[in-house]
């Protein structure tokens, strides 16, 4: 069991683990070891989140996401498998908890009186800055 928080927690058989080759430098080891871990997790089909942390988490995502609802981390800054699948595991703990802040509800606001009039005072100081440039006052 991977903790998220303290109500979500995510089972080992959730996440799916691929390893590749990464690109790079890596001296001799570079076409012989695959130390990138490509992470592959069922947003969509997920037992372990709730409906709105789903949603939330979908459009966190972006383009990490496919059109079937799996979200793909890949991690291979690292030199070995272990370091880059804790990255990876790592990456999708926060982007969870990341998903599970509710934003909060904007409130609607009105422009004070006095703010309305400073701009249409600033608004007729333009124009007729304007209305100076115009052919009769050009000698």
């Amino acid at each position: 069991m991977i903790q998220v928080t303290r109500n979500i927690a995510l089972e080992e058989r959730e996440i799916e683990l691929h390893f590749v080759r990464a690109s790079g430098p890596g001296g001799q080891n570079v076409n012989k070891v695959s130390t990138a871990v490509q992470l592959r997790f069922d947003v969509g089909n997920s037992p372990s989140l709730p409906g709105d942390v789903r949603t939330r988490l979908i459009r966190l995502a972006g383009r990490r996401i496919t059109q079937e609802g799996i979200l793909i981390i890949e991690a291979r800054q690292h030199r070995t498998q272990e370091r880059n699948r804790e990255d990876a595991i790592a990456r999708l703990v926060e982007l969870i908890r990341k998903a599970t802040e509710r934003p909060t509800p904007r409130k609607k606001t009105k422009p004070s009186k006095a703010s309305k009039e400073r701009r249409i005072e600033s608004k007729k100081q333009r124009g007729s800055v304007k209305k100076m440039r115009g052919a009769a006052y050009t000698e």
